[in-house]
């Protein structure tokens, strides 16, 4: 069932929450197609989930949104709005579900080779669990980076916007 030897009776769903409580920002958790490689990184998971793309998609969002130590970032493949329904049958309804599950989530697209390579650089230091599916469509693979759910990225440029006081004493 995954890529770690000694958990193939664990569902991919306790194996998922599990991590989910564990990971935080900078870890990533990726919905794959059917076809996405298991990676050699050590640091990188793969799970067969034998399930249907947009459900474990929807399972994954909804357990990230009820947490409250982690929010996330979605990265989709850009060529996803290129493919024809001739070369892959199934694909002009899988958007209009991906646009449905996404709706209000901080989305950028950027080209497969580009997420491939962050994903690549995070993978040397942070954790990632890669959740394959059933599906059979290319460039459909969903990308999500967390961050850290009880911090925005407002206060954050805000805390460090400000000086610090030179004759404050420390904590």
């Amino acid at each position: 069932m995954n890529t770690n030897p000694g958990r193939e009776s664990e569902s991919w769903e306790s194996r998922f929450n599990d991590l989910l409580r564990m990971y935080g920002h900078r870890n990533w958790i990726v919905v794959a197609d059917s076809a996405y490689p298991a990676q050699s990184n050590p640091g990188i998971e793969t799970v067969f989930t034998g399930g249907d793309h947009t459900e474990v998609l929807r399972k994954v969002l909804d357990a990230i949104g009820a947490s409250v130590h982690v929010r996330t970032n979605v990265y989709l493949d850009s060529e996803l709005k290129q493919v024809a329904e001739e070369d892959a049958p199934g694909v002009s309804a899988l958007r209009k579900e991906m646009i449905q599950l996404l709706a209000g989530k901080n989305t950028r697209e950027l080209a497969h080779e580009e997420i491939i390579a962050q994903l690549d650089r995070a993978g040397n230091v942070f954790r990632i669990l890669i959740l394959k599916s059933t599906l059979a469509i290319p460039y459909s693979s969903v990308f999500l980076k967390l961050d850290c759910g009880y911090w925005s990225d407002e206060a954050e440029e805000r805390l460090r916007r400000v000086q610090p006081d030179k004759t404050a004493t420390a904590l």
